[in-house]
């Protein structure tokens, strides 16, 4: 699929345009709907809290009540692109979604709200919808292991910033575009590709918008070029192109060949890990070896004199600073990029779920002293990128120093929940905002949403 010359954008552009619903192998597929399915049970999920509604809100008067796009888990309708939007942000808005490990991308929460939006608009079937999920899933790892973690390192969140290229591809595929037309549509995306980290800092909600710009920006520049706008040839490997201008130093370290390494022959989507826990993937690891020391030593608070957490130096900014925030988190998404938090949490409660982020957990002054007494050091067998390991190392008040190490995070690609697992965490999302009964019903639709005849009323019958 490669030819002398070429420019990454054009590779992508052939793949995208070129690639048969037929050329996908089947477990590639199914592994493709139970990544939709965790997605949409998140999605559900989310609409039970208040971020959900706050940008419904603005979504509905953006729309100007002129809309009758389904969003996912709601009654209400919206105009397309801002069906997209609010669907990216309900898919990502509690952190629960899938990531790619190596790309650390959560490309699921922009692939499906524009694969289903852009196939809905284009009057396309279900069979025609999960190809092209599948088309952006490939291009969107790829691009965002290029630059090997370094994006996070400089505050650039790879899920919106290349979410909006996968979703250019989609839209383009969706949409007919020719491979001129899929080079154009990725050249626009980088004038509209976006994503900063800088919520870290005081928990803003503005990661959880991220995806779904990132599916109304791939959207509007597949459109753009269908209608003849010129997009940049080169961009990604360009003078201004996406990794040099957004990785600065860090370009050093990044390899272009892993953005169409493999590109149709070799498969990530079966390498995306879907979240155990509602929280950054980068703490699990030390939640789980945490919770495992509770459970085998059945630990108190009077216990502990100090925590010590082994951790990947690459996500230290993310999950481990600033320390005051991390000790003491101010509101739910705080709390779910805290190491100190997480590990507490797990040290005295024995695991961490979604009622740790409400506010009564987060006040909890035993779980917040302990906090205080986690400290981070560098782990210098990190296996980062491949797992997002974690070691727990409790020194006793009586004088015993217990640890457990996670060589490998829960849900990661070697170490797979299973389907009953993943239909498990579904049914338990879903539930927060339906029935038994309607999360069964949801569950069945995703699971064969190959057959539906239309993706408009797949839309539908995942709406409210």
């Amino acid at each position: 699929m490669t030819k002398d010359n070429d420019t990454i954008s054009a590779r992508l552009a052939r793949f995208a345009g070129e690639l048969r619903p037929e050329d996908i192998p089947a477990q590639v597929l199914e592994r493709a709907k139970y990544l939709i399915l965790d997605a949409v049970g998140i999605a559900w999920a989310s609409t039970q809290f208040d971020f959900a509604h706050r940008a419904l809100s603005a979504l509905t008067e953006l729309s100007a009540n002129q809309g009758d796009t389904p969003v996912f888990g709601l009654a209400q309708r919206l105009q397309a692109r801002d069906a997209m939007l609010l669907n990216g942000l309900l898919v990502h808005g509690l952190d629960f979604d899938d990531t790619h490990a190596r790309g650390v991308i959560h490309a699921t929460a922009s692939c499906l709200p524009s694969a289903l939006g852009v196939a809905a608009l284009a009057n396309l079937d279900g069979r025609s919808l999960l190809a092209a999920y599948v088309v952006g899933m490939e291009a969107s790892t790829r691009l965002a292991s290029v630059a090997k973690g370094g994006f996070h390192q400089v505050g650039f969140h790879p899920t919106g910033l290349i979410g909006a290229f996968g979703c250019a591809l989609i839209a383009g595929r969706l949409l007919g575009l020719t491979g001129k037309q899929l080079e154009d549509a990725q050249g626009i995306a980088l004038s509209v590709a976006s994503g900063s980290m800088e919520f870290l800092q005081d928990g803003a909600w503005t990661k959880r918008m991220h995806p779904g710009w990132a599916a109304v920006g791939g959207y509007t520049a597949a459109t753009m070029a269908r209608h003849g706008f010129a997009g940049p040839r080169q961009a990604y490997e360009g003078r201004f192109g996406l990794f040099r201008s957004h990785l600065g130093t860090l370009m050093d370290q990044a390899d272009l060949s892993l953005a169409t390494e493999g590109l149709g022959e070799v498969w990530e989507v079966p390498l995306v890990s879907i979240k155990p826990i509602a929280a950054c993937h980068f703490t699990h690891a030390s939640a789980d070896a945490a919770a495992i020391l509770h459970d085998k030593h059945g630990l108190t608070a009077s216990d502990i004199a100090s925590v010590r957490v082994l951790v990947p130096a690459e996500v230290v900014k993310t999950v481990c600073e600033p320390v005051a925030t991390k000790q003491r988190p101010q509101n739910s998404y705080d709390a779910q990029f805290s190491i100190p938090y997480a590990v507490a949490t797990c040290l005295l409660r024995g695991s961490f779920g979604l009622q740790h982020l409400e506010d009564a957990a987060l006040q909890d002054a035993e779980v917040i002293a302990l906090a205080h007494k986690v400290k981070y050091e560098i782990d210098p067998n990190s296996p980062f990128p491949r797992y997002y390991s974690g070691e727990v190392i409790v020194t006793t008040t009586d004088g015993r120093e217990l640890r457990h190490r996670e060589e490998v995070n829960r849900g990661a690609s070697d170490r797979p929940l299973s389907g009953a697992e993943i239909e498990k965490k579904f049914m338990g999302n879903a539930t927060l905002a339906a029935s038994a009964a309607r999360a069964q019903q949801l569950m069945e639709t995703v699971l064969t949403l190959d057959s539906a005849s239309t993706a408009r009323g797949l839309a539908q019958a995942l709406a409210r």
